[in-house]
């Protein structure tokens, strides 16, 4: 199989032209989240706590998928792909994979699939299931859990 990752802003606006020669696409939501606020994971410490405590951001984006900025461009992403192929299979691959909040938000937009480090596998079924239940799918419907060793 032959696709791409989605980590940075030109690549999700160009969502249709990948998929056209795509059979997956899979956000890399760390690096995604970087350049789309345009801060460093390395140097974001220093200062999202007040961005936090100001509500300018509900929770670390780099914890749980900022819905309104990086959120809303993979909801475009997803758009653009399933328009020119509605097969392709979409998924997240990081950490976010492993946060409750970015899985139900994963399966509302419509992705097929979140991956996550092992030990965050049970958080992020259980989190998939929620999704199913809360929004009337079935669990096989749900965003589906991979696990991503470290190699």
């Amino acid at each position: 199989k032959e696709g791409t990752m989605i980590e940075i802003p030109g690549a999700a606006l160009n969502a249709d032209n990948l998929a056209k020669e795509c059979e997956f696409m899979s956000f890399g939501t760390n690096d995604l989240t970087q350049m789309t606020c345009g801060f460093s994971r390395d140097d974001a410490g220093s200062f999202l706590k007040h961005y936090t405590a100001k509500k300018i951001y509900i929770r670390d984006p780099f914890q749980s998928i900022d819905q309104e900025g990086v959120g809303k461009l993979m909801k475009v992403c997803v758009g653009l792909a399933r328009g020119v192929n509605k097969h392709i299979d979409i998924g997240v691959c990081g950490e976010h994979g492993g946060d409750p909040t970015s899985v139900e938000f994963c399966h509302r937009i419509g992705l097929d699939n979140v991956s996550c480090s092992p030990y965050r596998v049970p958080v992020a079924r259980m989190a998939a299931a929620h999704a199913a239940l809360k929004f009337g799918t079935t669990v096989t419907e749900s965003v589906g859990v991979t696990v991503r060793s470290k190699l």
